[in-house]
């Protein structure tokens, strides 16, 4: 049997639009963990069988900390999912990230509270045991770098590493925050990445993503501050060049050959658990 790939694709507002795939069929899923922020969107994209997801739902509804994580990446998993490519806005923490840049990230900071970070809760319906998983490499380092060449080969530029900073929200950052977060050596701030990363890798799904650097927070001692506004505003000025990154990736993600990649992050879920066997 040949191994093939199905590709699940997170998007916020601007990149949940259905019309990228054909075939389209909605899949509403329930989980041991609930229900998912919307339906699925099973479809297709050059022959490749693909899954579409609204974080916040496809009227932007839900904020942050009341993103069912654990759902969504449940149901992409339940459906097939052997990948997750997602695209997220964030705020730039160094000068070199400006307003408008697109960044496939390598790492991450975690600052959130409320979130479950973990399918292994004990609960009656979750799997049995507690998982110990390693989170470095955090972004399926492969997977980065088919976007990262995609972004190349459709001749729009990407900065190539970047950490970001995951904070609770639905707040923006004070600045002695912001400032806090520069010497920790952040990059990008955003409120989505964790624990989807976290819980992404947990299920074996092979994750990378595209973020735009929509504002840079407050840090700068130039008057600026983050507003919705600017971030939507710069957000729909780049939306069209991350939904082309996702789309022609989903086609060069086809054209490798992914089994060991999958089984190997299996075997490392498997061996990091204790307890369940």
């Amino acid at each position: 049997m040949v191994f093939q790939v199905k590709v699940g694709i997170i998007g916020g507002s601007g990149l949940d639009d259905p019309d990228i795939l054909e075939n389209r069929v909605e899949t509403p899923i329930k989980t041991p963990y609930g229900e998912p922020s919307d339906v699925i969107i099973q479809g297709e994209i050059k022959g490749v069988k693909c899954a579409l997801l609204a974080r916040h739902g496809r009227k932007h509804s839900i904020m942050p900390t009341n993103v069912n994580y654990r759902a969504n990446i449940w149901a992409l998993k339940s459906i097939g999912c052997t990948h997750l490519i997602v695209s997220t806005a964030t705020g730039s923490l160094q000068e070199q990230f400006k307003p408008g840049q697109l960044v496939v990230p390598n790492d991450f900071i975690d600052r959130t509270t409320k979130r479950a970070q973990s399918f292994y809760d004990g609960g009656g319906d979750s799997p049995v045991g507690v998982c110990h998983l390693p989170m470095y490499p955090a972004f399926h380092e492969k997977t980065r770098q088919v976007l990262i060449d995609t972004a190349r080969e459709l001749n729009i530029d990407v900065h190539t590493k970047a950490t970001i900073v995951t904070i609770e929200g639905p707040r923006f950052s004070s600045k002695a925050e912001s400032l806090m977060f520069r010497q920790w050596g952040g990059d990008l701030i955003n409120m989505t990445t964790c624990p989807e990363v976290v819980l992404a890798k947990e299920a074996g799904l092979l994750y990378g993503a595209v973020a735009i650097a929509t504002d840079y927070d407050c840090w700068r001692d130039r008057g600026e501050n983050v507003c919705v506004a600017d971030v939507l505003k710069v957000f729909g000025e780049n939306v069209s060049k991350v939904k082309s990154i996702l789309i022609k990736s989903v086609e060069n993600i086809a054209k490798q050959d992914w089994e060991s990649d999958v089984c190997g992050l299996k075997q490392q879920v498997s061996e990091g658990v204790m307890g369940g066997h």
